[in-house]
């Protein structure tokens, strides 16, 4: 049934950007940055590690087969470009950092970044429905998103049963919620758009 997907290929391909976009090209950026001790793209990387890990949750609570994760990379989509493009203090280090191929690379995948989330977001609000239905039923609309993250874990987790990584992943998400929550009702207000504690 699920051969009658006609977007599976770009599902697919928004998996394998994804991977791109948010795992590879990032972790090589903050080594780059580590051994150049730039240390504004450094602090930027480690922000964007903590917010991206949102996604990294969704894959887990896909495994488990829990609907909320159609909300929850949903928010990750929204999350990411905020995090990497909110800071003013960070954003003027940057600016004013000598030009060479860590800032150019690192400028463009920022740029590159946020337009794939853009879309990625918008790309993604027709599938939003999935979070209220079953997505482990013959539904191919929904289950579709589920192939990479089974693979994933047919991959790395073999041995692991499906519930036990939902498991995993929910109780990600209730420390990723309580972590956003301190964040934003309390250190916000605080210390504003400066990624320097006051």
């Amino acid at each position: 049934m699920n051969n009658e997907v006609w977007f599976r290929p770009f599902v697919w391909m928004d998996y394998r950007l994804a991977v791109l976009f948010t795992v590879i090209i990032p972790i090589i950026l903050l080594v780059w940055a580590f051994v150049q001790k730039a240390d504004a793209i450094q602090r930027l990387l480690v922000i964007y590690w903590r917010v991206s890990s949102l996604l990294a949750i969704t894959v887990y609570l896909m495994i488990g087969g829990f609907g909320v994760s159609f909300l929850s990379g949903l928010i990750g989509r929204i999350l990411i470009p905020i995090s990497l493009w909110f800071w003013v203090d960070l954003n003027d280090e940057i600016e004013y950092h000598p030009d060479g191929a860590l800032k150019l690379l690192f400028t463009s995948w920022r740029w590159a970044t946020t337009v794939y989330c853009t879309l990625g977001t918008i790309a993604s609000i027709p599938f939003v429905g999935c979070a209220f239905s079953d997505i482990t039923s013959d539904n191919p609309y929904c289950r579709v998103w589920l192939e990479a993250p089974l693979l994933y874990k047919e991959y790395f987790h073999a041995n692991s049963k499906p519930g036990f990584l939902g498991f995993l992943g929910i109780l990600g998400l209730i420390i990723y919620v309580v972590c956003l929550s301190y964040f934003v009702l309390v250190k916000l207000g605080k210390q504003g758009r400066s990624a320097t504690p006051q």
